[in-house]
């Protein structure tokens, strides 16, 4: 069906003014509206109230990044995500939020699909853009560091979870600490020693947490296993579970985070093998759900709430004049539950 033409006398959609607009009403430059608008330059006062008065009567209004610019902030900030799917991501992300409302300031999220170079680089620059006053980085990928990846000069920046050594402030859980309580309270319930569930490759995250449970072994004399990579998944878990029920002599599995110690489990009991009767299983995270394992999860309770709320609180210090040198590495916890117990006689 064609469509109907449209009304000659239908009213043209209106248009708002633009700075052109005003520069030629008040018979002066385009740059010298923009200074008016911005109060960035000195304009002499009879300019200025020309260009005033010509603002009034088209009804132009300066736009929320000329407004900021006056104010010299523009109470936003920038976050750089790279996957949205990981509980420790997410329940960070809120962290970082509810201080940023705390503060009077405004997030912009950009999720990354893939940590490249360029999709970081493209991130940066849209966040120009939306004009924020600083950005929080969420990446853990091995791939970003600092002779590749080039950050923005003269923008505050803060980084979470990152190995990488850049010379401003990076805020992470204390990752090889978790790792330790986790290998070391196996260890301690009489274990000759720990099989480990490992998350990918590209994570700094489980790269250290597999570190520290290789050097807390060594450290104990206790035989290193070959590590098995997951993917944090549930489903990598009960893969590897799989894997770990046809070992008589495994009795103590550390899992790098909650979902696969689950997967673990659900291996375990599938194949007939007791938790913790015949196999104890430790987990990282303390997600809600851990509590409800079947049996409840022993974990590493990482304080999520504490990494945003210091991250956002460093980076709001840099944008408003302290000194951005601060780094920090909040401690985990040891939660112990029904899941981890001594070997079986």
């Amino acid at each position: 069906m064609a469509a109907s033409p449209a009304r000659a006398d239908a009213p043209a959609p209106r248009r708002e003014p633009s700075i052109l607009d005003v520069a030629r009403e008040a018979g002066v430059s385009a740059q010298t509206v923009s200074r008016v608008a911005t109060g960035k330059d000195v304009v002499r006062a009879a300019t200025r109230e020309r260009v005033v008065d010509a603002m009034r009567r088209l009804g132009y209004r300066p736009n929320g990044a000329a407004r900021a610019l006056k104010a010299g902030r523009y109470r936003s900030i920038g976050v750089i995500m790279f996957s949205l799917s990981t509980y420790g991501n997410m329940r960070t992300l809120e962290a970082i939020a509810a201080e940023a409302t705390a503060a009077g300031y405004s997030l912009t999220l950009i999720p990354l699909d893939a940590a490249t170079q360029g999709s970081v680089s493209g991130a940066f620059a849209r966040l120009s853009e939306e004009s924020v006053d600083g950005i929080v980085i969420i990446i853990e990928a091995h791939r970003l560091n600092e002779s590749e990846l080039v950050l923005p000069s003269g923008m505050p920046v803060v980084v979470l979870d990152s190995s990488a050594e850049y010379d401003l402030p990076v805020i992470d859980t204390d990752q090889a600490q978790g790792a330790r309580l986790a290998t070391e309270h196996l260890l301690d319930l009489g274990h000759r020693t720990v099989w480990h569930v490992a998350g990918p490759d590209e994570s700094f995250s489980a790269q250290r947490r597999h570190d520290s449970w290789e050097k807390t072994l060594r450290a104990h004399g206790a035989p290193v296993p070959e590590p098995i990579v997951g993917d944090w998944s549930a489903e990598s878990g009960r893969a590897a579970g799989e894997l770990i029920s046809r070992i008589p002599e495994a009795t103590a599995v550390f899992a790098a985070n909650d979902q696969m110690a689950l997967g673990v489990m659900h291996a375990l009991h599938a194949a007939g093998r007791s938790v913790p009767g015949d196999v104890s299983v430790v987990g990282f995270d303390d997600m809600p759900e851990a509590a409800t394992f079947w049996p409840a999860l022993t974990t590493i309770r990482q304080h999520f709430d504490r990494v945003g709320a210091a991250a956002l609180q460093a980076l709001v210090a840099s944008i408003e004049g302290s000194p951005a040198d601060r780094s920090d590495l909040v401690a985990t916890e040891l939660i112990v539950r029904a899941s981890s117990g001594p070997p079986p006689a």
